[in-house]
């Protein structure tokens, strides 16, 4: 069965791929020929995902679902937030993100984090949202090298190894996104006959 995930990253299109497993098929926003910018103009994590949904929904008619994840960082009031995507300006890298959080964080002994993701799926017209939220700490280096974004210096609650230095399987298992994904896929299970007559 397919699924349209309103996303043009390919490191997210296979997280969702891996997650949701072999039943679906997950297309990504070059597979339907959209090659638009969505906007991300929402001052949340939920408006932010509804926003990119429903750009897809109103523009290609087809059921989708999208996400917003966000870094909370205690010691910085809860940024980079809602700008994780940008912290570090317009056309930042992952690598460029994660060097201004380090030079933000450097001497603070408060290390204490939280990866948000929220999921909007818009089905049949109707909306429903998912989250998934992971708590840790932000270290003082990069440690691995998988993963994406601030994955390589953040170490989740109760583990050894940053995102970065765990495998696909590991890191899916416990993430933020793995999380708001099993929902979505929970959810999804029950509505599979949906699926086939509309996609």
């Amino acid at each position: 069965m397919k699924i349209v995930f309103a996303t043009h990253n390919l490191h997210k299109k296979s997280e969702a791929a891996a997650i949701l497993g072999s039943s679906w098929d997950v297309l990504a926003l070059p597979d339907i020929n959209c090659l638009e910018d969505i906007p991300e103009t929402a001052d949340t994590l939920q408006g932010n995902a509804l926003q990119k949904a429903h750009y897809v929904f109103d523009h290609f008619h087809t059921d989708c679902f999208a996400d917003d994840t966000g870094l909370e960082i205690e010691a910085l009031n809860g940024q980079p937030g809602v700008f994780s995507a940008r912290y570090a300006g317009e056309g930042c890298s992952y690598s460029d993100n994660v060097q201004k959080v380090l030079r933000e964080m450097q001497g603070l002994q408060n290390r204490k984090a939280c990866f948000k993701t929220v999921i909007a799926l818009i089905l049949n017209g109707q909306e429903y949202l998912f989250e998934g939220r992971v708590d840790g700490l932000i270290l003082t280096e990069p440690r691995g090298t998988d993963g994406f974004g601030y994955d390589p210096i953040f170490l989740p609650d109760g583990f050894d190894q940053s995102f970065a230095e765990m495998s696909a399987e590991r890191k899916n298992a416990i993430s933020h996104r793995g999380r708001a994904m099993q929902k979505l896929m929970g959810f999804l299970q029950q509505r599979p006959s949906f699926f086939v007559q509309n996609l």
